[in-house]
Formats: C-alpha cells, structure tokens, sequence
C-alpha cells in the first residue's frame, strides 16, 4: 500500500507526544500493529482506524481515507498479500507453478501471459511489477523465514520455455544456497500426496495466530480458524515428510535448470 497513510499516522502520533507504545494502548492494539501500519505494511481495519482517530483526536480522518487495495491484485488474493508482508515465517505450497515471492520477472511475465480473459500489455505489465513488489520481503536477510514445498511438476512445466526455465529454477536455486530460502521438491513418483489439491501458503506472525490461504482456479481464501489452520499444516507436515532431503532438491533443481539450458 501506499505509504502516505502510514506517514500521516506516524505524523499524528508525534504531534500527540506519543509513543508507538502509547498509542497502541490508548487504541487497544499491539506497537508491532502500530509499527507495521506507519511502515505501510499493514492497512487498518475499519475498527482499527476508528479506535485510533479516538486515541488521536483526529475526527474519523483515518478511517475515512483508508487506503484502497491495488488492483493490480486479484481481489481474492489481497488480503493474503497484506499478510504475507507482515508475516515473520512463510511456508509455500506450489502445485503448478513458482510460488509468486520467489518467480523471475521473465517467468511472472510467462505466468500473466496465461490469464483468462488476457491482458492487454499494460495490465501485464502492471502485474508483473506488482508480483516482483512482492518479492522485496526476501530483501530482508533473515524475516521473514521462508520454507517453498514444490511439487515436480512445477519444474517440469516449462512456462515461457527452456530459457525461462532455466533462470527460474537457477534463481530459487541461488536463494537456497545463500540460506534465504529453503526448498525441497515432491517428486512425481511419489504419486498421491495430502497437498494434490491446490496451492497453500502458511503464515505465522509476531502479534498474532498463524494463518493459512488457499487458491484454485480464480479463487482463494485466507483461514484464521485454529482448528482449520492446523490442519491445513499437518497436511503441509506430511507432505514435507514425503519430499526430498534438501541437499537431493537441490541436486534436482541443478540437474532440471541444466536439461532445460542445453534445450536446442
């Protein structure tokens, strides 16, 4: 989101000669909450926008411009973005395709290339940069933590061809030799595993409980019911239980980006 928001509330809270802490009492929230929102990494719920134009005495400026969610997002799919930039560990399920925080530009282009009705080459473009905005969490060196289950498949299709391809899988390949990301493959003989049926990301978070998305075809929904949620994640835990050893996904992913580099 737009950072205008965030600043105007930091703006705010210091007229006020206020702590983050302070005012996350004051509203009856966390300081991280607080924290996140004045970084533009979190939007505020309607409650929680009015809660603080009361502790801040500001009328209801701040919960009448709430920022607007970019549509350059799926509409199912932005609530889960909001989380996925506060969470503090990630957990990606992928079935058909690079999970979005880890895809090349080259291959984000290949992936919108795909979409039903399609776009025009400015909406593409647009949601190529918005997919790659998403990435910049793995700037960070250490947070979030960030564990990618991919299912063979995935490696084996080659959306946008062999070059593509081989910059992908060279790409998360990297990630995982510098100790950003961790990464272990599902490897198609397997047959049957618990996480056949679509994409899952599990999110857990510094103030609070983990939740879990799901997506299939042109929807998605994010879980927050602990008893769903964990089950959503003994799925995940069976399903790593039955992948590759790092050290032999990796070995996989080298052998696959080489195949489709020496592709005439």
């Amino acid at each position: 989101m737009s950072n205008i928001y965030g600043d105007w509330l930091k703006a705010q809270r210091k007229a006020a000669n206020l702590t983050q802490q302070e005012l996350a009492d004051a509203a009856i929230m966390t300081r991280s909450h607080i924290s996140h929102i004045e970084a533009g990494r979190r939007t505020p719920s309607k409650d929680d926008a009015r809660r603080l134009d009361r502790a801040l005495n500001t009328g209801n400026v701040l919960s009448s411009f709430l920022p607007q969610d970019d549509d350059t997002i799926a509409g199912h799919f932005e609530a889960a973005r909001q989380l996925e930039q506060q969470a503090t560990m990630i957990r990606e399920f992928a079935l058909s395709y690079v999970p979005g925080i880890l895809q090349t530009k080259r291959y984000a282009h290949a992936v919108m290339g795909a979409a039903f009705p399609p776009f025009s080459d400015d909406e593409r473009d647009k949601a190529v940069v918005a997919r790659l905005e998403r990435a910049k969490i793995l700037s960070d060196p250490a947070t979030p933590v960030v564990w990618a289950l991919l299912d063979e498949a995935v490696l084996r299709r080659p959306m946008g061809g062999p070059d593509v391809m081989a910059e992908q899988i060279t790409h998360i390949v990297r990630l995982v030799e510098c100790e950003r990301v961790r990464a272990h493959v599902i490897p198609l003989g397997l047959g049957v595993h618990p996480l056949l049926s679509g994409m899952v990301t599990l999110m857990w978070f510094e103030d609070q409980p983990p939740m879990a998305y799901a997506e299939g075809v042109l929807m998605g929904k994010v879980h927050d019911s602990p008893a769903l949620v964990q089950q959503i994640q003994g799925r995940y835990a069976l399903a790593l239980s039955d992948a590759l050893p790092l050290k032999e996904s990796l070995a996989l992913m080298r052998a696959t980006a080489k195949e489709y580099g020496h592709h005439d």
